[in-house]
């Protein structure tokens, strides 16, 4: 039995320019944020998290662990291995009133 067309098995899309962007501006236009770097998995590329003082944070593939620690100390970002330290209770909390308010 054949697979069909366009099911075939799925490929990770590359960290570009726009991930990039997106975590400059982040990292710039809020306040105590920390980086949290995920290695690679089966399933997904090397990601750094960036969450701000609040609890707010965004996710986005990098080219690799080393680009994602030089990225942090260009912006003066403390970053961390997801995989040692685990994720800050903030962004847990952010979450869930994200959820209470219905904006997730």
């Amino acid at each position: 039995m054949r697979r069909p067309k366009g099911q075939g098995p799925t490929t990770v899309r590359a960290s570009d320019g726009a991930d990039a962007k997106h975590l400059e501006e982040f990292a710039r236009s809020r306040r105590g944020v920390e980086g949290f770097v995920e290695p690679r998995t089966a399933v997904s590329d090397v990601t750094i998290m960036l969450v701000a003082h609040d609890g707010e944070w965004t996710r986005r593939r990098v080219p690799s662990v080393q680009w994602a620690h030089a990225f942090a100390n260009k912006h003066g970002i403390p970053s961390y291995d997801a995989a040692v330290v685990g994720y800050p209770a903030r962004m847990r909390e952010w979450n869930r009133r994200q959820k209470q308010n219905g904006l997730s």
